[in-house]
């Protein structure tokens, strides 16, 4: 299975296609299609049936589509500009993702 350079929870903005230069949080990643679920980018209208025994209205929904990862770019939490992603190992052999831009550390876990 490939890694990617997004994860779930990242800020990422988009940089080809029809919602270029939107920004949203991943919700999902799919590694194996090199895909991800971005909150609000890539919205597209679902036609779904009713079914009662869940309370489920039928009608067109808006869902959000995956989107490649190629078209993603992480936004950086501490210079706030999308960057490229390094890595690096921190004092106690721990891998992390760095932004390229102010080497500043992306992993959510580091941040805090």
């Amino acid at each position: 299975m490939p890694s990617l350079h997004v994860k779930k929870g990242d800020r990422v903005m988009v940089i080809a296609g029809g919602d270029r230069g939107r920004t949203g949080r991943v919700l999902r990643v799919f590694p194996k299609e090199q895909r991800a679920l971005v909150e609000g980018i890539r919205v597209v209208k679902k036609h779904r049936r009713p079914d009662r025994a869940r309370g489920i209205r039928g009608g067109i929904v808006p869902i959000e589509a995956p989107i490649h990862v190629s078209n993603l770019m992480v936004v950086c939490p501490e210079c706030s500009r999308p960057t490229r992603v390094g890595h690096r190992r921190l004092e106690d052999g721990t891998k992390v993702r760095v932004c390229k831009r102010c080497t500043g550390v992306l992993d959510r876990e580091w941040t805090k």
